[in-house]
């Protein structure tokens, strides 16, 4: 394939994730400051003679490419409305390397999904107005506009009120147990869908101060994913023990994370964990630095 049009979908991390209630149609209300990893999937984009999407990398082979794929999904809603604006829209291999866990509670689908509609803008050379692309990407999944934008971010709504947030980088370690959960389930399980909102960010870009900040908040989705999967506790506790500054864990789960002070930490604790959690899934890597 023509490496040159890449496209990385980066993990997304709810650093804190309060639901705070529920629509008239089921849909949970949420209030959550997420944040997104260096680390990810990889999508490349080349022409061909047909349509074609190829599945690699370590979770590859537990995708369906012929089957219901957001990737796929995301290239056929791209093509109609480039289509629709008289842009032309040829038929593209897409090669995805599925590196990222699936149904982890990181935004995996939703972050492919979001790399495939920025990919294919460049491949394609033309680009769909912004209101227009956020109503696609809505269509796509509650999670896909704010991985559309991959940048510290807090989000409303459903997902899809978004306001940038200026958040520093931090060190990070992710460790998956590779246990599905299902998010419905986790929803179910909730005692309470009124919690309180996220209190007004720190003013300061200080990381320590930010540290503090987060301990103060919470994943309201923990409780219940805890008591579904009991090894999420286990996990928390071992990123605690290995040095992290804050444990907890990320979306609906399973997927746990650890911030820690410098990068040679998260390093140091992530062989640690990888020794302790031989099947998990395990990977150091860094946030994405934002501003507002």
């Amino acid at each position: 394939m023509d490496p040159s049009i890449h496209e990385t979908a980066r993990a997304k991390i709810n650093l804190a994730l309060h639901v705070t209630g529920r629509r008239a149609d089921g849909y949970h209300l949420l209030d959550s400051l997420v944040t997104f990893a260096e680390a990810g999937d990889g999508l490349r984009f080349a022409s061909s003679a047909a349509d074609r999407l190829t599945l690699g990398g370590r979770f590859g082979a537990l995708l369906d490419a012929e089957g219901d794929n957001l990737v796929v999904k995301a290239r056929d809603l791209l093509r109609l409305a480039l289509q629709e604006l008289g842009h032309a829209a040829p038929p593209v291999h897409i090669h995805l390397d599925k590196d990222l866990p699936i149904a982890a509670g990181i935004g995996g689908g939703s972050a492919d999904a979001a790399a495939t509609l920025r990919g294919l803008q460049r491949f394609w050379n033309a680009t769909l107005p912004d209101e227009a692309l956020a109503v696609l990407a809505l269509k796509l999944g509650a999670d896909v506009p704010m991985c559309l934008s991959s940048r510290p971010l807090i989000a409303r709504g459903i997902g899809e009120a978004l306001t940038p947030v200026a958040l520093p980088a931090f060190s990070m370690v992710l460790v998956n147990p590779l246990i599905g959960v299902s998010t419905p389930e986790i929803f179910r399980r909730l005692e309470r869908r009124d919690n309180a909102p996220l209190p007004p960010l720190p003013p300061s870009g200080d990381a320590s101060v930010w540290l503090d900040y987060l301990k103060d908040q919470r994943n309201d989705l923990e409780p219940p994913a805890r008591s579904l999967v009991s090894v999420i506790g286990q996990l928390i506790t071992a990123l605690e023990e290995s040095g992290a500054r804050l444990a907890r864990m990320s979306g609906s789960g399973a997927t746990c994370f650890g911030l820690y002070a410098a990068e040679r930490d998260a390093i140091a604790a992530s062989e640690q964990l990888a020794a302790r959690f031989p099947e998990a899934y395990i990977k150091a890597t860094r946030t994405l630095p934002g501003d507002a």
